[in-house]
């Protein structure tokens, strides 16, 4: 495959995805199993792989913009990684098609909560959402190889934030849990590097991009056209994870 066609398929992503808030596991599970043909075991850590720099440089570029809701962010790791580690070790015992539906429906779940939300800056958020999507992100990430950005940013949805400070507060989230999901897909030594490689570069570049991008756009506009976006997304990822 050419290595101008994965760079220009990861920035792509890397943009996107970023700019959501997500990791993008899902997005590049998608192309590495339909696209390059890769198995699902390693599809999952090269999934992970790719997105892990991407993810970090982010992270940091939305730190220096002071876009990080830090208390809310590390009340969600404190949760979110021990999940990872025992979703990891239950993985190879939940049959595929139980977790279909588990994860199927925890997605359809979030995303009408995330259509039915309303963003409330001045009202303090419930102390309890963080650990509890912190928790459900996690166990996607340990069991499926799986980003988990899609309930981090609902959850910082539903709890009243923009879609701006979603993006960046769930960025940090994701770079935690994305390094510890690693520690145990990479000792699997599943990762096609030779696919991986091209498609980290191009996500490098696009999140260098996407930070940038967000600080030039009115968070409560954004927020109004692309929260009804990801809700219907997050709907219909769960259907289909669910019923396929």
């Amino acid at each position: 495959m050419s290595i101008i066609y994965l760079i220009i398929t990861g920035f792509i992503i890397g943009t996107i995805v970023i700019t959501l808030g997500g990791g993008g596991a899902a997005f590049y599970l998608g192309i590495l199993t339909t696209v390059f043909g890769l198995g699902p075991a390693s599809a999952a850590a090269t999934s992970l792989v790719t997105s892990f720099p991407s993810l970090l440089i982010g992270s940091y570029s939305y730190f220096r913009l002071h876009k990080i809701k830090l208390k809310i962010a590390w009340r969600m790791i404190i949760f979110a990684v021990p999940a990872v580690v025992v979703g990891s070790l239950l993985s190879p015992h939940i049959p595929a098609k139980i977790y279909s539906f588990i994860i199927g429906g925890i997605l359809a779940i979030l995303g009408i909560q995330t259509l039915f939300s309303k963003q409330d800056g001045h009202k303090k958020p419930n102390k309890w959402l963080a650990p509890i999507y912190g928790v459900i992100s996690g166990l996607m990430v340990g069991i499926g190889g799986l980003s988990g950005g899609g309930p981090v940013v609902a959850g910082l949805l539903v709890m009243g934030t923009d879609m701006v400070t979603a993006a960046a507060t769930s960025s940090l989230v994701l770079v935690v849990m994305t390094a510890t999901g690693l520690i145990f897909h990479l000792s699997a030594g599943n990762v096609d590097w030779s696919v991986g490689l091209g498609l980290m570069f191009g996500a490098i570049m696009g999140s260098f991009l996407a930070p940038v991008l967000l600080g030039k756009l009115d968070p409560k506009k954004f927020t109004k056209y692309v929260k009804p976006i990801l809700g219907v997304l997050l709907v219909v990822m769960g259907t289909f994870t669910a019923f396929k």
